[in-house]
């Protein structure tokens, strides 16, 4: 596909959003290992995961997250 011929500016918001979190998503799946993260990274991933078993309630579900985030604006 032709980024000019792409017609992307016609799309909401919302639906940008997720077009780019799809794409995002398929290159990570075609290409996990192009991406390695790095120690700090890593080391960052496994500070958030001890904090939230630690006070689990202080996360937000993803769904409720997600929904916040593609709301249309009236």
């Amino acid at each position: 596909m032709n980024a000019t011929n792409a017609n992307y500016k016609a799309l909401s918001i919302s639906e940008r959003i997720q077009l780019v979190e799809d794409i995002w998503d398929s290159i990570a799946e075609e290409a996990p290992v192009l991406m390695p993260l790095s120690s700090e990274d890593c080391e960052e991933l496994h500070r958030r995961l001890a904090a939230h078993h630690n006070d689990p309630l202080s996360s937000i579900p993803w769904q409720q997250v997600r929904s916040r985030l593609f709301k249309e604006n009236p």
